[in-house]
């Protein structure tokens, strides 16, 4: 299907297309365990095959309140990807994903999820264990789409739900991991939230384009 034709499942920002206020952001410091739709192929199309599933750790406020992946302003994850190549313009979902940017997603491969659903101000403010349930998912879903490579943005958040305490950025050793399909590959880069002072844009884009090239030579 071309990029005219698409027409998405997600759900349009609940905000109506405008920025959120701080009063719109309280609203969603909720329990909803499904806070924002995921970008991932139509399930009446089994034949597609992501090659990159990118997946965050949680929603932020912000995000939750547009319905958009990586929202918020200052966030480096759509500069980034857009340096390295993987987008052909840099994407503003800060009022929300437009279909035609969720389109050029899903035909070049990529999809993106959480390994939680709910939304929080910041990724700390989740619990071991619901860390610990979302890997789980994550795992099935794995199983499920049998993307070519999974990449998780946020190492502490792997460590955790996945009981990797020693994992480090880069490829990993998925064997340890119960269940994981042994044709998908999987990579922890860097979150690329605007508190992570440890990363710029340049280089978070680098990680990104050698994790593209990679997943390009492996067929």
């Amino acid at each position: 299907m071309s990029v005219d034709d698409f027409r998405s499942s997600r759900r349009p920002s609940p905000l109506g297309g405008r920025k959120p206020t701080k009063a719109d952001l309280a609203q969603f410091a909720n329990a909803d365990p499904e806070s924002i739709d995921d970008v991932l192929p139509h399930e009446s199309d089994p034949s597609v095959r992501l090659r990159l599933l990118i997946v965050g750790i949680n929603p932020g406020l912000w995000t939750a309140a547009v319905n958009a992946p990586f929202a918020r302003p200052g966030n480096r994850f759509w500069p980034s990807l857009h340096r390295a190549g993987l987008t052909d313009h840099e994407v503003d979902a800060s009022r929300g994903l437009d279909p035609r940017d969720e389109a050029e997603l899903l035909a070049r491969g990529i999809g993106i999820t959480n390994i939680v659903g709910r939304a929080t101000a910041r990724a700390d403010e989740l619990s071991k264990q619901e860390l610990r349930d979302g890997a789980a998912r994550l795992v099935r879903r794995a199983q499920a789409l049998r993307p070519k490579c999974v990449a998780i943005a946020g190492i502490t958040a792997f460590r955790i739900g996945f009981s990797q305490p020693k994992a480090q950025i880069g490829q990993q050793d998925t064997t340890t991991i119960p269940g994981w399909p042994d044709d998908v590959a999987l990579h922890v880069v860097p979150q690329p939230s605007g508190l992570n002072a440890h990363f710029t844009v340049d280089s978070l884009a680098a990680i990104w384009a050698d994790l593209w090239k990679s997943i390009g030579e492996s067929g």
